[in-house]
């Protein structure tokens, strides 16, 4: 193997890794409520497999992790639009949900829209 091809190999893993995961961000943010199943705790959180609202308009979706909604945090300060955009396709598609995902040019529109701040980016910005 060349030179050339192992640098462009390990480059292409790099952006890969890079690359927001749905799934660690769920795993990392919403499972302790929403159950790694989804399932969520009756009476406490919601489910989201199955979860017609889930599973319906894209940017209603994303308000909700950008403002808040009930008792639910918002995550625009902790969560970059990348990050937004990928914890919502995962939701979107695992457990038996059928929708389609998020980008983050989608989500940084309706930060702006909406009016949200912008994501803080430091260290100590995870406030849940």
């Amino acid at each position: 193997m060349s030179i050339r091809i192992i640098f462009l190999a390990l480059l292409l893993m790099a952006q890969g890794a890079a690359r927001a995961d749905g799934k660690a961000i769920f795993a990392r943010n919403c499972a302790a409520c929403h159950q790694a199943t989804g399932k969520g705790i009756p009476g406490a959180f919601p489910a989201l497999a199955g979860n017609s609202f889930v599973q319906g308009e894209s940017s209603q979706v994303a308000a909700v992790l950008l403002k808040g909604r009930g008792g639910m945090p918002d995550f625009s300060p902790a969560l970059s639009d990348a990050d937004i955009a990928e914890v919502l396709s995962f939701v979107r598609s695992a457990w038996g949900n059928q929708a389609g995902p998020l980008d983050a040019q989608e989500v940084a529109a309706l930060r702006e829209s909406l009016k949200v701040p912008a994501f803080a980016a430091g260290q100590m910005s995870n406030k849940h």
